[in-house]
Order: structure tokens, then sequence, then C-alpha cells
């Protein structure tokens, strides 16, 4: 029989209003073992808790503590796949490390809700189902990390959460299945890279700050964010990857520094192309930003934090990001 092991860490699929307090707001109180234990169809699924929190309150630290536990997990050959719960808002980020670092032919899922557990219309146990499934799925062996959300299972590279209510809030990546009725229905298998390091302690510390272009902005924060100790900056330029003026100037000193600069766009789809000059994307290139590609700013932050905890030298930091990008 094929055995899931169910990993909880909290976020609104684990979270109940507080009694007597209407506005307090839901809090995460569910064990992962309330979701799902034991017998489920054809499988079997064990639970355990590695976290009680909302995602909104994660630190670094506590993401490297989920890789480890995915880790571990798959690495347990009473284990056929593995299924983390998660709140959603920052479910894109730990999804994009533990794909970094998935190293099995064992698939991973992660999943959540938009409605508590003590909604009248609860989606966190049908989640928890499609998630099962996928994660138990034969035809999906070998995709690494995956998302499953109201009937789409899609790449962890790539998403993004895209609306803040809906009870589908991701988009982008890869789709590679959906339901059709009580049937999984594999379209596509995502390409993957090859696995880094799952991070070390160095992790929990790592400073990698995002500095947001929009119309008359100065490059003022990203001088600050590197005087307060930041590692690397990710600007989120406008457009294809641009920022307005001394924006060039300010990275040129910082890469010059010591500190790396990743240009990702504020923009939720598409490439960083470096096409303007006077400032824009090809200025800030040759001023020593490494192009972040269709990376979104959250996950190349997380990629960078994680080279840069492995002693990755920003000098070398280009060539190794490139590397992910793809």
């Amino acid at each position: 029989m094929t055995h899931i092991q169910l990993l909880g860490t909290g976020g609104t699929i684990a979270s109940r209003g507080q009694r007597g307090d209407a506005a307090a707001g839901a809090v995460a109180t569910d064990a992962a073992a309330d979701l799902v234990c034991g017998r489920y169809g054809q499988m079997s699924v064990s639970a355990r808790d590695i976290l009680m929190t909302n995602s909104f309150r994660l630190m670094l630290a506590d993401l490297r503590m989920i890789a480890e536990a995915v880790h571990e997990a798959l690495d347990d050959p009473g284990n056929d796949g593995v299924v983390v719960t998660h709140g959603t808002d920052t479910l894109e980020e730990t999804a994009f490390l533990l794909n970094l670092v998935h190293t099995s032919t064992k698939t991973a899922v992660l999943t959540g809700a938009q409605r508590p557990a003590d909604s009248p219309v609860p989606d966190g146990p049908g989640n928890v189902e499609q998630a099962l499934l996928a994660a138990s799925s034969v035809r999906l062996r070998n995709s690494g990390v995956l998302i499953a959300f109201d009937g789409t299972v899609r790449s962890a590279r790539g998403a993004r959460k895209a609306h803040t209510t809906a009870s589908s809030p991701f988009q982008g990546g890869v789709e590679v299945a959906h339901m059709e009725g009580e049937q999984l229905v594999v379209t596509a298998a995502p390409r993957r890279n090859p696995p880094l390091p799952v991070p070390a302690v160095a992790f929990d510390t790592t400073r990698v700050e995002i500095v947001t272009a929009y119309p008359g902005a100065t490059p003022d924060m990203l001088g600050f964010a590197v005087s307060s100790g930041a590692q690397a900056v990710v600007l989120a330029g406008t457009g294809v990857g641009n920022a307005g003026p001394e924006f060039a100037e300010t990275v040129a000193k910082v890469v010059e520094g010591g500190c790396a600069v990743i240009l990702s766009t504020r923009a939720p789809w598409g490439p960083v192309v470096p096409l303007y000059g006077n400032g824009g994307g090809a200025d800030l290139v040759k001023a020593g930003a490494i192009p972040s590609g269709d990376l979104n700013p959250f996950q190349a932050r997380i990629l960078a934090a994680l080279l840069l905890s492995h002693g990755i030298p920003a000098a070398e930091m280009s060539s190794a990001f490139q590397a992910h990008l793809h």
C-alpha cells in the first residue's frame, strides 16, 4: 500500500477563530493529524507537525526547518511521497526553496486553504485530498516539488499567490496535472535543475532585501539595505527590469563594495530583459546587476539567500544564479 507522510506547518488550513473574541482573527491551532491520518482510500497517511503558525510569521530559520523535515521524510523508504500543509501567504517561497534542494524521485506537494478550518465550507480537506493524490501519483515521479490547490497541480518554480481571497489563489509555474471529477489527470512534467544542498544554519541569518522601483523612487533604500547589513539586494524594477535616475550608479557602488544586486521585475509575469539605456536595465546590468530571468523578486530572494548561505561569494553569484534560471 502506498504511504504518504503529511507534514503540518499551520496556516489557514489549521486555523480557527478565537472563541469569545470575534475581532481577534483566526489563529493556527489544528494539528496535522486533524486533517487526515490513517487509511485514506488506497493509501495510508501518517501526520506530524513541524510548526504551528501562520505563514506571514515565518523566518528563514523556519523554512530551513521545513526543508530538513521534508528531506528526512523523502529519504525514509517507508514513505512514497510527502504533503506539506502551509499558509498561502508565503507558500511560494517555501515551495521554491524545497524545489531547489529536492534530490528524490519521490514527489513533495504543498497545499493549504483560503478558508479556515471552522468555516461553514472549508476548502482545506479537498485540497489535502488532491495533494495526496499528486504525491502518490507514479506519473508525477521526478517532478520535484509541486503545489496542489483547488483542482490544479503546478510546479513550485514560477508560482505565486495572485489573489488574496479566491479559492484558486495561485498562478504561474507549469500546470502538471488537474482534477477531472475524482481523477487526477497528468498533463506535463516540469524541468528539473541540478539540486543545491539543503540549507545550512547560516541560511537563518542571511540578509537579502527587496527594493522596489516606482516613479520618483530614489536609490536611497538600496544604499540603506547595504549599510544595514544586507548581503544581497533584489531590485524589483519596472517593466522588463528598469529603474529611475541614479540607480545604475548606486548599483555599481554597491556591487563594487561586495554586495550582490539581483535585477527582477515588479510585473507579475514575464522575464527580465535588459533592453534600455538611460539608466534602464541595460545600464543596470552593465553596473553589475544580475538578471533574474523569469524568477519573481520573492523566489529570486530565496535563491540568492541559499547561494550566499552556502558560501558563494558575491563575485561568483552571477554564474551560480544563472545555473538555476531555466
